[in-house]
């Protein structure tokens, strides 16, 4: 636990860092600027850093790493990649509220709503919705920008130009699967009715893969993992891990989307249902209902929800059985995920500490 918060400390100080670097260099711009640099500020303050952390583990289940002391060679280049997730992870969160036209984030306004909220107050000409989205998306394209330029860092300290080389081919193939993920999420919601079952837990499993587990666990070990030198073995071992623990990662936040807190989630409970999110738990939970509380379901589904259809859906998917199946399925992968740890060539500090940090991934209350 030491370790975590350690780390975290030095993710959100090199962040800090970073960003005082950049409002310094666009200082000429004069102070317009300053609201895109304060959100982007407010926006890459706190979370939980998984990202972070796994692309350091993957660097140490390689190669020894040392954070406990001064940050300088490899552990330098660890960090920017860590970082370099982050603000990619910041930009993909800002552009999919916008997606979803969802009103907060983190117990804050979402970005766009932030900026619509800045419009209005300064009784600027327009609309402050048009505005708010525009100033979202230029944010969450400046982030991405910067999640680069530190990517670019971090493979010039990489073991080797062929472990350079592999780190950014990791970053790359990330980025364009989480851009084609969402835009199958996208797609998902705007079809007229659900397929039939089997194709439809087909195609919520593909968006689930694509649009948040590889690049929440595997695509970060992976990228640690190779700019420490890991040779194929290495890395097919942490794909093992990795893919089935991103998996239970966003089974995960798929009952928090449902049923978790305000309070813990920063969202309201929910809020999936009201995007109408065609999820693996709503399609299981769809599977066994009768034929008229099914259509009653899916008319509920993705509308501006009152607390009490709210309620009807949760309840309708509690009783539907589909909570209990989705953690079998979160306890599967994890089981998974564990058993090719053991007989990965991880280095055995780093074998530790991948184990708990699964469980503290995929083992988030309500």
């Amino acid at each position: 636990m030491q370790e975590t918060i350690r780390l975290a400390g030095l993710v959100q100080e090199r962040i800090g860092d970073i960003l005082e670097r950049h409002r310094d260099e666009l200082a000429a711009l004069g102070d317009d600027a300053s609201a895109l640099l304060d959100e982007a500020e407010q926006f890459l303050t706190g979370g939980k850093r998984f990202r972070a952390q796994f692309a350091v583990l993957g660097y140490r289940s390689v190669r020894e790493l040392d954070l406990s002391d001064a940050v300088d060679g490899a552990a330098d280049a660890v960090l920017d990649a860590a970082c370099a997730l982050e603000f990619f992870h910041a930009a993909a969160l800002i552009h999919d509220d916008i997606i979803d036209r969802s009103d907060t984030r983190r117990g804050r306004p979402a970005a766009h709503r932030a900026f619509a909220t800045l419009h209005a107050g300064e009784r600027w000409a327009g609309a402050s919705e048009h505005f708010g989205i525009a100033a979202a998306i230029l944010l969450g394209d400046l982030l991405q920008s910067w999640a680069d330029e530190l990517m670019q860092s971090a493979c010039a300290g990489a073991a080797s130009p062929a472990a350079a080389r592999a780190a950014r081919a990791h970053f790359n193939r990330m980025r364009s699967e989480v851009a084609v993920g969402q835009y199958l999420d996208v797609l998902e919601e705007q079809q007229p009715a659900f397929a039939a079952h089997d194709e439809q837990l087909e195609r919520s499993t593909r968006v689930l893969v694509y649009k948040s587990a590889k690049y929440s666990v595997e695509a970060p070990l992976l990228i640690g993992a190779a700019l420490a030198g890991a040779d194929e073995e290495h890395e097919q071992a942490l794909r093992d891990y990795g893919l089935p623990i991103g998996v239970a990662f966003q089974l995960r936040d798929d009952l928090l989307g449902v049923f978790g807190d305000a309070s813990v989630t920063g969202k309201p409970a929910g809020d999936d249902l009201v995007e109408g999110k065609r999820t693996v738990l709503v399609t299981l939970a769809r599977e066994n209902l009768p034929g008229t509380q099914r259509r009653i379901f899916d008319d509920l589904l993705g509308n501006d929800l009152e607390p009490e259809q709210v309620a009807i859906l949760q309840r309708t998917i509690r009783e539907s059985g589909a909570v209990e199946r989705v953690e079998q399925m979160i306890g599967r992968n994890v089981e998974r995920a564990l058993s090719a740890l053991q007989s990965s060539p991880a280095r055995p500090d780093a074998g530790e500490a991948l184990a708990r940090l699964a469980d503290r991934a995929t083992r988030r209350e309500f």
